[in-house]
């Protein structure tokens, strides 16, 4: 397939956008059904590309003149290599099933055709940042995911959760992107091209030096830190949860966050020329997944367990690429799209089955009325625990063997804590919804079939997926041909395994046959279950140290607007305005006034004029 036929896949969803815009009146069939085709016309267009990068095509790439700054010309550019491919190949693959699953989900909502259109819009978006080769359009999609996210976190803003949730994911991720254009500001003036492929010759000649080249690398960092909820920047994705599950879905588990994982690897060259970033985009994943996954044993709401559960295993990706495993990074990346999308999809499905209730004290018994969505749901948590033959268990240990094989044995003991502690959670979500007996008052619910469709391809996924590496490691040779891969200890994935099982042990114990009461373990440290509980008050420290003495000085500043130069305003205004009251009493239209103040001057003349003479 050339280039321009390929230039068509970001195209279908974007006019299903507009048009799906003006279709208030259309039936829901026909809305959904634009959608869908939309999609699913990308879907299959890109399956050629991923078929001819495969079999070892070479990249295909387009380039068009944009604008012109100075004598420098700035072109609209494109390239589809491997990694592009794998993107294409995530984006429209899941947001197909999930504009499918939205069919049932969505269905009774009165903004459905709204709804519909922001899909559209994000699917657009993230497939126009995937194929950009030139960092101002990265920028300019980048922000664009940014607002569709606003968008479809706030779907529901009639609910003041949603509101606060769409302002805060859309102001964080602000503070991060902040750092992302600086970083191109200054590429641009130091290399003179926003190519990506010019930033790559420029690396590779030791055009720049190292301090340099960590400023940039680290600034571009700053702002994957925003979109992909790494720490300190990770608060706004839990509060996400308040939009749609399906957005949950899409842009929070398989895609826009994964966006800034992808961004390090697309500029992977960058970092690995540089040991200070490197250390950093490790040090600060590696931190991230532990440290959300402690947040997420705590947890009460559904939807909340999973969303620390993306972060964490976001921050698995960056410990991978900042340990210098970027192929066992995008890999996580691929498996966790499809594990993640299961996920959220599947907790939609039982959020559905008790009538809208995500909090899971409150659910129970699932297994013995919605089997199938059981089935479907324990494999999505089999796959994320890196149990074999599950995709995750793959990925998960490509990870630990690049840490390990990097010598960074401390973040190597800090993966296997993080595995623990995610067995541990999910399987704890798991026995919460779907063992024992329904602890809500409400009976369970049908779950509609085109919902548990999605869920049976995802899960599918999730399995099949993983394979992708086993055949002499064709997954590593597709996306960095001529990588050599060197002996990992045998008894590395046995303990991988060994971690998992023991957290997934603990969680039966707790919550599955309820042999050990959770209750009690709880109260036995009443400070730590709290501090995990309160996400260890990152919010509140926030609130205080950030929010209130913003909104102080903004106090301040308004004061001096509305007392100082307000009131200098009104005085001067009053001043000519008594000035102008004088003359007009002045002015009275009596010529015997006039007359009276004539001779009182002359008067006043005179008597001036004598006393002068007087005492000269």
């Amino acid at each position: 397939m050339g280039t321009n036929v390929a230039l068509l896949i970001p195209l279908f969803s974007f006019l299903a956008f507009l048009f799906l815009l003006m279709g208030k009146k259309w039936s829901k069939p026909v809305i959904a059904g634009m959608g869908i085709v939309a999609t699913g016309l990308s879907f299959l267009l890109t399956l050629p590309l991923v078929w001819n990068s495969a079999m070892g095509g070479p990249p295909l790439a387009w380039q068009f003149p944009w604008l012109s700054i100075e004598d420098q010309m700035v072109q609209l550019s494109v390239t589809l290599g491997p990694l592009q491919v794998l993107m294409l190949l995530i984006v429209t693959s899941v947001s197909l099933l999930v504009q499918i699953y939205s069919y049932g989900y969505m269905h009774a909502d009165a903004r459905f055709h709204v709804f519909y259109a922001y899909l559209s819009w994000f699917t657009c978006s993230m497939l126009g940042l995937v194929m950009s080769a030139n960092l101002l359009q990265i920028y300019v999609f980048w922000e664009l995911v940014g607002v569709c996210s606003f968008l479809l976190v706030g779907f529901w803003y009639m609910k003041p959760e949603a509101k606060k949730a769409a302002k805060k994911a859309f102001i964080v991720t602000r503070i991060g992107d902040i750092g992302l254009f600086i970083a191109i500001c200054l590429i641009f003036w130091r290399v003179g091209s926003f190519e990506v492929d010019a930033l790559a010759k420029a690396v590779s000649s030791g055009q720049l030096n190292e301090g340099w080249l960590s400023l940039v690398a680290i600034l571009i960092f700053v702002g994957a830190v925003g979109k992909s909820g790494q720490f300190p920047l990770h608060t706004w994705l839990p509060d996400a949860m308040e939009g749609p599950t399906p957005v949950s879905a899409l842009i929070h588990a398989a895609t826009m966050v994964a966006a800034g994982v992808y961004l390090v690897a697309n500029l992977f060259f960058l970092f690995a020329a540089s040991d200070l970033a490197m250390d950093v985009v490790a040090y600060v994943g590696g931190f991230t997944a532990l440290f959300a996954a402690t947040i997420g044993i705590a947890q009460t709401d559904i939807k909340r367990v999973l969303a620390y559960s993306t972060v964490s295993q976001l921050g698995y990706m960056m410990l991978a690429l900042g340990s210098a495993g970027y192929t066992a990074g995008v890999f996580h990346l691929t498996t966790h799209a499809f594990f993640k999308a299961l996920l959220f999809l599947a907790a939609g499905a039982v959020i559905t089955a008790f009538g809208h209730q995500q909090d899971l004290r409150q659910m129970g018994g699932l297994w013995k009325t919605h089997r199938w969505l059981g089935v479907w749901f324990l494999i999505g948590c089999l796959s994320i625990a890196g149990i074999p033959p599950f995709a995750g268990f793959f990925s998960k240990d490509e990870i630990l063997a690049a840490v390990y094989q990097a010598g960074r044995m401390d973040l190597f003991a800090i993966g296997l804590l993080a595995a623990f502690f995610t067995a541990f959670y999910m399987f704890r979500l798991f026995f919460l919804a779907f063992a024992g007996e329904s602890r809500g008052q409400a009976q369970t619910k049908a779950v509609p079939t085109v919902m548990m469709a999605p869920l049976a391809v995802l899960a599918v996924m999730a399995t099949a997926s993983g394979l992708a590496n086993l055949p002499g490691h064709w997954f590593d040779h597709w996306l960095a041909p001529g990588s050599a891969k060197t002996g990992v200890p045998l008894w590395l994935p046995v303990v991988a395994i060994l971690v998992s099982v023991l957290g997934i042990g603990l969680a039966t114990m707790m919550y599955g046959v309820r042999k050990w009461d959770a209750a009690k373990w709880a109260k036995a440290v009443p400070w730590l279950h709290r501090l995990v509980l309160r996400k260890y008050y990152v919010d509140e420290f926030y609130q205080v140290l950030v929010v209130w003495p913003l909104k102080g000085f903004g106090w301040v500043l308004n004061g001096w607007d509305r007392f100082v130069i307000g009131g200098l305003v009104h005085l001067s205004g009053w001043f000519m305005s008594a000035i102008g009251g004088l003359g007009s009493r002045l002015q009275t239209g009596q010529a015997q006034t006039y007359a009276l103040i004539s001779v009182i001057g002359l008067v006043l003349l005179f008597v001036g004029l004598t006393a002068g003479r007087l005492f000269q």
